[in-house]
């Protein structure tokens, strides 16, 4: 513990001569931040996961000014994620040979039920809504209930699987206004990371709510599972 205190007091030194920086700039320094420390200070051993926080100019009290939607970089996100489908009939093959790990329909359901979630996202054909819909109480909290907004609910089986396999990525501003999401690893190329990044804001100004007033997007970092956050400029 105390060499992981002594190595993010000297991260947070390196961090707080960066300031705020384009995002190029920000990407670079993120990822040679660690390269910057002092000799004997050793660095993270795993490929730490990159991410996103933005603080926007919305009110979420306000149904109209929720901000959410899910996104498939560019470069993915470096992990594939565990789909489980709730299917019938064709769409049980479909669904599988699109990658779904598990398919399956009431007997999923118990399972379920039962306490088992061992998978990052589920999807459903609408028939099977009656279903998926009793398990609410497990899967909502977890934040793994299939809903039509987040298009885990769809006919589309074979797309929906793929989408997600590919890292698709799910994310909802919180009640301070701010919007979080994984845009990748450390071991991305700089550019990968910078075009994951671009992506994301793109798709996020064109989510700016109507009723949005002032300054949209008025604060941007990206941070290391290990590494203190970099501020991005917020243009």
């Amino acid at each position: 513990m105390a060499t992981v205190s002594k190595r993010m007091k000297h991260l947070g030194e390196i961090a707080g001569k960066i300031g705020v920086v384009d995002l190029p700039a920000a990407v670079t320094s993120l990822k040679g931040m660690e390269s910057k420390l002092p000799k004997g200070v050793k660095p993270c051993k795993f490929d730490q996961t990159v991410t996103i926080s933005i603080r926007l100019g919305v009110d979420p009290r306000q149904a109209d000014q929720i901000v959410r939607g899910s996104i498939v970089f560019p470069h993915g996100i470096g992990k594939s994620k565990r789909v489980l489908v709730f299917a019938q009939g064709d769409n049980v093959k479909i669904a599988q040979d699109a990658g779904a790990e598990f398919v399956g329909g009431k007997e999923l359901a118990d399972k379920i039920k039962e306490g088992w979630v061992d998978f990052d996202v589920a999807i459903a054909t609408p028939d099977m809504m009656g279903v998926v819909g009793p398990l609410g109480r497990v899967l909502g909290p977890r934040g793994l209930m299939p809903s039509p907004r987040a298009g885990t609910v769809t006919a589309d089986v074979a797309a929906a699987v793929k989408e997600y396999r590919a890292g698709k990525v799910e994310f909802r501003v919180d009640d301070g206004g701010n919007v979080h999401c994984v845009v990748g690893k450390m071991s991305f190329g700089e550019q990968q990371l910078i075009e994951n990044v671009e992506a994301f804001l793109k798709y996020i100004r064109s989510l700016k709510p109507a009723t949005s007033k002032g300054q949209y997007i008025r604060n941007i970092v990206i941070v290391g599972s290990m590494t203190p956050a970099v501020y991005v400029t917020a243009v």
